[in-house]
């Protein structure tokens, strides 16, 4: 009887392991090409295979998607000007993963490139890259889009005047807390924190006096990702192909180092992209398109946060525009902006290098990948 209790228990632990090792993955991408939209796997994360789930078609470039925390919605931007740049809000059926369509509103700025959705599921925020500006759009019980919103607009330039003449509002990330949200503008060199309410009933971004941190003229900040430990965060700047290091405490930011990106002696064209962390902090992460076509690998100085690059590790798919590591810290997956597929890199947890698994997963033109532990 001892014998039978102790084999369930074992049976348990191993049902609870696998089932920890399950995520479902949503795939954003551009629908100029051959890709009909969002597309929905499931992600093994014992063996780093995909199985696909669904796609939702009728989504015009769904270029970033994000999830709630609860997995119950997602959220795209439609990446276009005019009257068809807009915010897109689904259900997720919580037994096949499959999307359902809500609802849709205008995301009152050319297009959007980031959004993001709060922690308690209130409000859903978007980067308006041409339009310069940011809105946010508070939820419905169902996650569906309500007629409350707030628009923040930047104003003024960069000291590039053919690429920053005007405003580039380029992600929309929440600090740690959820008490800043931190606005990366590659038009003006700088990233601004808008304290936020979540409880607010209108209006949770404060806009008046917004705190920010400056980048080097030209850099052109486009995403960040905070250390574990809440106290730095890193930024990658697309226009320089530079990461940055920053202290942080509440809204307050000072930048303490930057690195290339990119291998010793490269002269092509610069263009980094995105940028994430390790789970255990130790090493960060960050794409570069064009002729580098690498994934970049930084080790992190775990007494003051400094960085130093270790490895420009090739990829195959063409303009890693962006990827994700997966949480168990064992997989990093690259989509290419410009070919038909994701590949999937095995991570050494210890040195934070990748090796090329030859797996592909079959998706045109994509340009987002976030996964959500089942």
């Amino acid at each position: 009887m001892r014998f039978i209790t102790l084999l369930s228990g074992l049976l348990l632990i191993t049902c609870l392991q696998a089932g920890a090792q399950r995520y479902r993955m949503f795939v954003g991408t551009y629908t100029s090409g051959a890709s009909e939209g969002i597309y929905v796997f499931e992600f093994d994360a014992a063996s780093g295979q995909a199985r696909p789930i669904d796609i939702a078609k009728g989504v015009s470039n769904p270029s970033y998607v994000a999830v709630s925390k609860n997995g119950k919605n997602l959220y795209a931007v439609n990446e276009n000007e005019g009257a068809h740049a807009t915010i897109s809000a689904f259900s997720i059926d919580p037994s096949s993963g499959r999307l359902q369509f809500i609802n849709q509103k205008p995301a009152l700025g050319d297009a959007p490139c980031y959004v993001t959705v709060s922690g308690k599921n209130k409000w859903v925020i978007s980067a308006n890259y041409t339009g310069g500006n940011l809105t946010t759009y508070q939820l419905a019980p169902d996650g569906g889009l309500t007629d409350v919103y707030q628009t923040i607009q930047h104003t003024g330039k960069g000291v590039d005047t053919s690429r920053q003449s005007t405003p580039h509002v380029h992600s929309t990330i929440f600090d740690p807390q959820e008490d800043y949200l931190l606005v990366s503008d590659l038009g003006l060199d700088k990233v601004y924190a808008y304290k936020f309410q979540e409880t607010a009933k209108s209006n949770p971004l404060l806009a008046a006096s917004p705190k920010s941190g400056t980048t080097v003229p030209g850099s052109g900040p486009r995403h960040l990702v905070f250390h574990p430990n809440r106290k730095w965060f890193y930024l990658v700047e697309e226009m320089s192909g530079y990461v940055s290091s920053w202290n942080y405490n509440k809204g307050n930011m000072s930048s303490t180092g930057r690195v290339d990106a990119h291998a010793e002696g490269y002269a092509g064209r610069r263009g980094s992209a995105d940028i994430h962390i390790s789970p255990d902090g130790r090493f960060v992460y960050a794409s570069n398109r064009f002729e580098a076509n690498d994934i970049a690998i930084f080790s992190v100085d775990n007494q003051t946060g400094a960085l130093t690059r270790i490895h420009n590790q090739a990829v195959a798919t063409k303009n890693p525009r962006n990827f994700v590591i997966s949480p168990d810290g064992n997989w990093l997956l690259v989509g290419g902006q410009n070919d038909d597929f994701i590949e999937v890199f095995r991570r050494d947890q210890h040195t934070g290098l990748l090796t090329a698994t030859g797996q592909r997963i079959s998706v045109p033109n994509a340009v987002c990948i976030q996964l959500y532990r089942l």
